[in-house]
Parts: C-alpha cells; structure tokens; sequence
C-alpha cells in the first residue's frame, strides 16, 4: 500500500510539474530531464512512469480537461437563465485559463502537437447546449444565430488565453480579464449602436477594390 501511494504521488508531481514546463516552454522546449529535475524524481523514475514525452503531455492534457469538467460541473449546477449561464461558463474559463497550469498547457499543447484534441471540445458543447436553451426560451433576441454567438463565446475565450500569454504591455492578472469579460458581455447584451435602424448599413461588407473590375476602371 505504502509503494502504491508513493507511486500515485511521484505520477502526480511529474504530471504537475510537466504542466508547468509545456505551458511556459511548450511542448518542443522542454526536456524529460527538466521535468524530472522539476519534480525531484529521477529520468529513470520518471519513465517508470511514462515512456515517453507525449505520454506525458497526454496525462497532462487529460488533468486538463478532466478540471474543465469539473468547472462546467459547477456552472451546470447554477440556478438561473440559460444565457446568465452562458456567461457564468465563460467566466469560470478564464478563472481556469489564469489558475490552472494544466488547462493552460493543455491549450498550448493543442496548438503544438499535431493531432491533440482540441480543449475547445471539452466545453463548446455546454455553450451551444445553453443557447439552444436560450432560444427555446426566448432568451435570445429573435433572429440571432446562435451558431454567431458560439463563435463569439469561442473568440472570446481564446482572446483571453493568448492575452494571458502577452510578453509586453499591462500585466495579466485573472480578475482583470474577468473584469474585462463581464464589462464585453455587457456590451454584447446591450449593444453598442445608438441607431437600430443603422445595424444593415454598419455591418455592410465594404466592396472589395482590389478585385478584378474594380480597379477604377471599367471592367470591359
């Protein structure tokens, strides 16, 4: 029992530390001997463990999305309107994306090993499941795509993790994007145009110039 428990903490302080090197190095910076040095286990322990580095990031990628879960558990249990919800989803993504160095290598790890699952998949199902709730409900103003508003929510969430990645300009902290989520939501809610009547002639697609024909001259 007592090797059992030794084992399950030695996989669990690699797995930890391996979290912490994929997401401030990424996957081809870093080594199985910085990780083991990280963890204070051996390379021979550690492969004990895991043979390989993209068994490890595999284990990582599982904590991932298995603490995301967990955070969508939370949210799901919540009382309220469907695109109150939605909006609580979101925001308990980024307490993740600024607490949980897991999740965090996760999505970086998505971005560079070809052919892992993407960490969108673990929660753009609960969004779109919340907007079909929202339009049944005629929560959503009628005519909303909700298909629109799940690639915003998705926008949104990968803005904040790349934001959270900035090397240069204001310091990143978890509530200040949690600030900055809640105040865009508000205006995605309200809206930002002060004449409805304008929105066909606002998001009208600009003509293309530099398209055959439209050079300035006519097209013969």
């Amino acid at each position: 029992m007592a090797n059992q428990q030794r084992a399950v903490r030695s996989r669990g302080a690699l797995v930890r530390a391996a979290a912490a090197h994929f997401d401030e190095d990424g996957y081809a910076g870093t080594s199985l001997s910085q990780i083991s040095k990280s963890a204070g286990i051996s390379v021979g322990g550690l492969t004990f463990h895991f043979k390989s580095k993209a068994e490890l990031a595999e284990a990582v990628e599982e904590v991932g999305r298995a603490d995301t879960r967990a955070a969508l558990e939370r949210v799901r249990a919540r009382p309220g309107p469907a695109l109150r919800r939605l909006v609580e989803l979101t925001l308990e993504l980024t307490r993740q994306i600024g607490r949980n160095a897991a999740v965090r290598a996760t999505i970086r790890l998505e971005r560079e090993r070809p052919g892992a699952q993407p960490w969108s998949a673990t929660w753009l199902p609960d969004a779109h499941e919340l907007l079909r709730q929202a339009r049944d409900d005629g929560g959503l103003l009628r005519g909303t795509d909700p298909e629109a508003v799940a690639a915003l929510v998705l926008s949104l969430v990968s803005a904040t993790e790349m934001a959270s990645r900035r090397p240069t300009g204001p310091a990143w902290s978890t509530e200040g994007a949690i600030r900055l989520l809640e105040n865009t939501w508000r205006l995605v809610l309200t809206g930002i145009l002060a004449d409805r009547d304008a929105i066909a002639e606002v998001t009208r697609r600009p003509v293309d110039t530099t398209a055959p024909g439209r050079s300035g001259q006519v097209a013969h």
